[in-house]
């Protein structure tokens, strides 16, 4: 009986490793990453911003695609990035298979209830208008600051 339940712990860690986002934007089914804007700098985790470092990985998402549930998750409300209000200031904080994150820059359709995966969360905001030339992006963060990257 102790080994039954030692494997079925072992199992469960195992997939929770193994755990991978689903698409999160329409026109980028791989969830590329956004690499390095020559003005706005790169998108990956830790890189260098002008206050820190960056505490998210940046999704490539077109201004106006879909953004899509990458698992089944339960929407927690509104997730800001910036203090000041300007055109990309919206996002959600959002919960599932046991990660807690938040996705920037998207206009939710709602900001509670529950989506399953690959159901419609909203829409990318314009990020052209506040940063002109940028490749525009979703911006994965997770509730703790720790790096997402191994989720993609």
């Amino acid at each position: 009986m102790k080994l039954y339940i030692l494997f079925s712990f072992l199992l469960l860690a195992g997939k929770k490793l193994q755990l991978k986002f689903g698409p999160l934007c329409s026109g980028n089914s791989s969830n590329r990453k956004r690499g390095c804007d020559t003005k706005y700098g790169c998108g990956n985790y830790g890189a260098s911003r002008t206050h820190g470092s960056h505490e998210g990985l940046d999704i490539v998402c077109a201004d106006g695609a879909t953004v899509y549930a990458p698992f089944d998750v339960k929407l927690n409300g509104k997730a800001a990035p910036y203090k000041q209000n300007n055109a990309i200031n919206d996002g959600i904080n959002l919960s599932g298979e046991g990660l807690c994150f938040k996705l920037f820059y998207v206009k939710p359709d709602s900001y509670s209830g529950a989506l399953k995966k690959g159901q419609k969360i909203g829409t990318l905001l314009p990020m052209q208008n506040v940063y002109p030339g940028i490749t525009s992006h979703v911006h994965v963060q997770m509730c703790d600051k720790s790096d997402p990257t191994k989720y993609f």
